[in-house]
């Protein structure tokens, strides 16, 4: 199964592609790390989904993670963010997870890495959406 993994922080879109077959993970190269949405009108929205739907079919990600992110509160998720989520959600033919920081957190404690993270080759910026998409991975893993 080939997921990709999302973490959201203001305009951005950070990525993270991983595969797993036959039990054994693999971080295949990407063209994109992050996406950036440079203009928030509905034009602009529309791009970003676009490029999103491009790449999640270039590479036949199966499943979305996308790390949920507060309504309020302190780490509450801007305006922004919300939108880009609600764009990759809104793409036609593809399974969205939103998956929350407790879960994720759970999952990782039962199911902790094995290599560190900075052997797999990912830029610093991109661990948050690794972490989504491997502890969603283990989850599924476990609970089928």
């Amino acid at each position: 199964m080939k997921v990709c993994g999302v973490d959201l922080k203001g305009n951005e879109a950070n990525i993270c592609l991983l595969s797993l077959v036959d039990g054994l993970f693999h971080v295949p190269d990407c063209r994109s790390r992050k996406l950036t949405l440079a203009d928030t009108s509905a034009k602009g929205l529309k791009h970003f989904q676009s490029t999103f739907a491009k790449l999640v079919a270039d590479y036949k990600i199966e499943k979305v993670i996308i790390r949920q992110r507060p309504a309020k509160g302190k780490f509450a998720g801007g305006a922004v963010g919300f939108k880009l989520e609600a764009a990759i959600e809104l793409i036609e033919d593809l399974e969205v997870v939103v998956f929350s920081p407790t879960d994720i957190k759970e999952s990782l404690r039962r199911n902790p890495l094995t290599v560190p993270f900075a052997e797999t080759g990912l830029k610093q910026f991109q661990e948050t959406a690794f972490n989504t998409a491997y502890a969603w991975l283990m989850k599924a893993i476990h609970t089928s």
